[in-house]
């Protein structure tokens, strides 16, 4: 099955994200909420997972299940989002606004991966 050219931009971005964890690990760990435990830990599976799951929604007989799984993972980043707008130092800089911007942002990538479910 032939899948709109944007669904493969969608797992590229996914794919390069996740190897971005391991490029850069600091500053991911930089923004993880300081409840959560083992930062280098967490940010080494969820980058295995952004690249999983980006690899995933290319395959057919995964699509499906990496769409659920990219929808759930980005429900999960938004702890990381809130975190970001609460603490100084885990804004890294960002105004205020782009961080806020970035919450609809999130629900607008869950509905993006979702509206791959009907092909």
């Amino acid at each position: 099955m032939n899948y709109p050219w944007h669904l493969y931009v969608m797992g590229f971005i996914y794919v390069m994200g996740g190897i971005m964890h391991f490029i850069k690990p600091k500053a991911y760990m930089r923004i993880m909420p300081q409840y959560l435990p083992n930062h280098k830990l967490l940010v080494q599976l969820s980058g295995i997972a952004e690249i999983i799951l980006g690899i995933g929604i290319c395959i057919p007989a995964t699509k499906n299940y990496a769409i659920y799984g990219i929808v759930l993972m980005l429900a999960v980043f938004l702890l990381v989002h809130f975190y970001m707008i609460s603490s100084k130092k885990a804004s890294a800089g960002f105004p205020r606004w782009l961080l806020l911007l970035r919450l609809p942002l999130q629900l607008v990538l869950m509905y993006w991966a979702y509206s791959y479910i009907q092909l």
